[in-house]
């Protein structure tokens, strides 16, 4: 994963002052997840070059957009970046086609007007192209914003909450897409949500701020599986795995999910063969036990060491991180169990999974 995305940004808040100095990776997508008011959108704002600050230095695949130690700053319109917004924020006077077409003009790429085509496919808007913007649903407007913003060829994509003003059923919507764009796009994108569910699907990098500083930061699946910093506590609590498609049982309705060293047994939803997926398996559907479970109606366990224990949100519980070859697993015990089972940091290990949410 290339790191070629730099962040420096020093701007006083009303709450706080906004401190990051972040290397980010230069492709997928980079998530700013954290509370309200912890700074995600002062972030986003000053890469677009909208905050004015006296110690910032914002570097895109090579190119230097600000640094003030060395006064240079180019202006927001000159920073090949798209914007969406959490309102659509579209031109109520022209139909989608128009829309899009603004975006398109704001692009000096010769390749601006093919970029667009790609984008309405991807997005799946053609259909919508002659349509008024009032007659667009929630996600429909989104979508449009989305592709709006893509026509400009942008280096970087900067998402702000994109789905909050949207219901649950415009979420689950367009967040589909929002994967496909995930799979298929080679433009960075730097998402902003305190969605644990949108964390979970989109992110491949994590940077955790709290107060206008970073907590946390890293490949999603280390950050989300620490308990030194935890960065999900109580009943969200857990880990996400990386997977492939192995097999699909017609007898038992079961797709297996290959991982590192073992496999997940899981309803099938219909994923090809041969996909790869994301499990997100919670803390509390996991169990350990010093041997090889026998008898038992759980189906996926598999051995793993015990990398490390921490407190829990509740005294009587802890944190217990383990690990089997590549796939770190969280495990929230008892005191009482991790006692009379002796495990401790080092100790080899059978864990048990009940159950794991696929990500498709």
């Amino acid at each position: 994963m290339s790191r070629d995305f730099q962040v420096r940004l020093a701007l006083p808040r009303a709450d706080f002052r906004l401190d990051v100095d972040l290397r980010l990776p230069g492709s997928g997508i980079t998530v700013l997840f954290g509370r309200s008011g912890s700074g995600k959108t002062s972030v986003l704002r000053g890469v677009a070059g909208l905050e004015a600050s006296g110690r910032a230095r914002i570097v895109v695949g090579g190119e230097t957009w600000q640094d003030d130690d060395a006064g240079v700053f180019l202006p927001t319109h000159r920073r090949a970046l798209g914007y969406v917004f959490q309102e659509a924020s579209l031109f109520d006077h022209l139909d989608v086609q128009g829309n899009l077409d603004y975006g398109r003009k704001r692009s000096r790429a010769p390749g601006a007007a093919a970029a667009l085509g790609e984008a309405v496919e991807l997005l799946g808007i053609g259909h919508l192209l002659r349509r008024r913007v009032g007659q667009l649903s929630g996600g429909e407007r989104q979508r449009v914003a989305i592709a709006r913003a893509l026509a400009a060829t942008p280096r970087l994509l900067l998402l702000d909450e994109p789905l909050a003003s949207l219901d649950a059923a415009r979420r689950h919507e367009i967040l589909p897409w929002l994967e496909k764009m995930h799979a298929e796009l080679k433009i960075p994108m730097l998402y902003v949500t305190h969605s644990v569910d949108e964390l979970a699907r989109l992110a491949d990098y994590l940077v955790v701020l709290e107060g206008g500083r970073v907590k946390a930061d890293g490949p999603v699946e280390d950050v989300l599986s620490a308990i030194d910093v935890p960065v999900l506590e109580g009943e969200e609590a857990g880990a996400l795995v990386h997977g492939v498609v192995a097999e699909r049982s017609a007898q038992w309705q079961l797709a297996r999910i290959d991982v590192d060293r073992g496999s997940f047994w899981l309803r099938d939803g219909g994923i090809p063969l041969g996909q790869q997926v994301r499990l997100r398996i919670m803390a509390r559907d996991v169990s350990l036990a010093t041997r090889e479970p026998r008898d038992t109606s759980i189906q996926n366990h598999f051995p793993c060491v015990v990398e490390s224990i921490a407190p829990d949100s509740h005294p009587s519980q802890v944190l217990v991180r383990v690990r089997c070859g590549q796939t770190a697993l969280l495990a929230r015990v008892t005191r009482r169990a991790l006692f009379e089972l002796g495990l401790a940091a080092g100790s080899p290990a059978w864990v048990q999974v009940k159950s794991a949410a696929l990500l498709a």
